[in-house]
This record gives structure tokens, sequence and C-alpha cells, in this order.
């Protein structure tokens, strides 16, 4: 199955520099690219654990003794490792990035390329669809995921304008959905806006943000001292989420001191920002928004 090149592929794994016998997870597997390097820097005693929602990755799965996959959401990390006995990790790494699987095949409805079904659920089994977002919610809630997830500055008039066509005839189509908005898709914007719109649909048909924070707050019992992790964002919205959290243990950026004034923090000072390099998006063009954090704990 064509899941392209992972992004960032060294750097993130040079991040966690690998213990050979170590206990590392990717909740990403995806195409299984990221996972596929860090075993070859695994021993026979090291460990990978993998997760993934979509079913498809399961075609993916990697013929290794040292390696497990764990259909299910990186959310409930901290559970499904118990089940394996696992309380304890030498580092994590994630992209969170859509695969561009995903994007790639129609029926799936994350393109705005194919005129598919409304869905963008990464989980199929998930009771939530683009289909509900856009038919259900009042308008005062389509222009607050509008305006928070997809940062549309006209989120407002979108709103207003899917809730009048959808009274009409249900919206079940990304191309239906286009023409109810066509009158604010210029020529020049149109791809940006699109994009936009689509970003905030999925967001919130998957709870991204929420599973991210969710995530994130159980990887600081997760690792142990000096433990690493990678992560890659391609949105402001993940990108900040996982900035704060690596600089203060939290997501709202503000530090959190102790009587003495000294910053409490999980993690030691986070490494400089990493982005793809000039030839890395000219050959994937996918890397182009990429942004890999770094961290250890303390």
């Amino acid at each position: 199955m064509d899941y392209h090149d992972p992004v960032l592929l060294q750097a993130s794994i040079a991040g966690l520099e690998i213990i050979p016998d170590g206990i590392y997870v990717d909740v990403t597997f995806g195409g299984g690219g990221h996972s596929k390097e860090l075993l070859k820097r695994l021993n026979k005693n090291g460990r990978l654990f993998a997760f993934d929602q979509d079913e498809d990755a399961k075609k993916n799965n990697l013929l290794d003794d040292r390696f497990v996959l764990i259909q299910g959401n990186f959310k409930f990390i901290k559970r499904f490792l118990r089940v394996y006995g696992v309380t304890k990790v030498n580092g994590i790494l994630a992209d969170l990035g859509v695969s561009s699987h995903q994007f790639d095949v129609p029926e799936r409805g994350f393109s705005t390329r194919f005129d598919a079904l409304l869905d963008m659920r990464m989980d199929s089994k998930s009771e939530l669809s683009a289909y509900e977002v856009v038919n259900t919610y009042t308008e005062a809630k389509l222009k607050a995921i509008l305006l928070e997830y997809g940062e549309l500055n006209n989120a407002k008039a979108i709103a207003q304008a899917i809730v009048k066509a959808r009274q009409e005839t249900p919206i079940k189509t990304s191309f239906q959905l286009k023409e109810a908005i066509s009158k604010f898709l210029p020529p020049i914007k149109q791809h940006k806006i699109l994009a936009q719109l689509f970003q905030a649909i999925r967001i919130e048909v998957n709870q991204e943000l929420e599973v991210l924070k969710a995530f994130l707050l159980q990887t600081t019992d997760l690792l142990v001292s000096d433990g690493k992790m990678s992560i890659i964002s391609y949105h402001s919205l993940e990108d900040r989420l996982v900035k704060n959290f690596f600089k203060y243990g939290n997501f709202e950026g503000e530090p959190e001191k102790d009587f003495y004034g000294n910053i409490n923090t999980p993690f030691k000072k986070p490494k400089k920002l990493i982005v793809p390099s000039y030839d890395e998006i000219k050959n994937n063009n996918r890397a182009r928004s990429a942004k890999l954090r770094i961290v250890t704990k303390i």
C-alpha cells in the first residue's frame, strides 16, 4: 500500500538516541516507515510497540518478534501498554500528520481532490463523521470549529452558507460542500481555503487536539528518566501544544513555579526545532510544513 516516504525519518529516529535493548513506542504507525527504521537499531532484546486505529494500517504489519502493532487510539497508550506488562518505555515517536494513503483513497473523504462522501474518520468504527459535522452542527458550533481549527477569517459567513445549503438538501459529498461555499473560493486562494476547511472538519471528527493532549499527559509517567520523545507536527495548533508541553509540562504556555521560584517541568530544555531540508521537501511535498521537536525526560 502506498503510504509514501516517512517525513524527517533520520532526524526523528536519531533524536530518540536508541538504546539497543530498550522499549520504544511509535504511536502513529501508518505505513511503518519510522517503525522499520527504529527496529534496525534494536537488538534481539529490544521491543517496539506501534499504534494505529486505521484498519488499513494492519496490512503493513511487520513480521518481527520484537514488534507489536496495536489497533487502537494512542490516547489510550498507557492502558494498551499495560496489557503487555509495559509501564515504562525508553522513547516515544509520533508523526501527527494524516497519512498520504488516507489522502489518496477517495472514499475516505480526506482530500479536496475527489468527489467522495463526507467521512474523514481515521477510525472507521467511529460514530462521528464529516457528514454529521456538516449537516447537524449548529451554525454557531460550525463557526467555532472553522475559526479555531481552520483559522478561517470568514468562518461566520462560511458557516452560514453551509447551513443555508443543507436546508435545501443534505450535503453528502466533498464537491457538494465546495459548491455550498463556492462564493468564498476565489481562484487564487481556493486551495488554501479548502485545505483550512477540511482540516477544521477533520480535527473535529477525530478530536485530534484532545487526543494529542491526552496522549502527551501520559508520556511523563511512561518515559524513564532520560527517556526521549520525538514528535512531528504539521500545523500550528498541534505544534503549539507540543511546544508548550515540552517547555513547561502544560498546554497554556505558562511556567509553573515552586515556592522558591524554580520552574516545575518534567523535561530538560528541549532541543532546537528541526525542519525538513530543501531536498527533502523537493522529494516529498508532504514534508513542507513538518516540524520536529525532541525532548528528554528529567
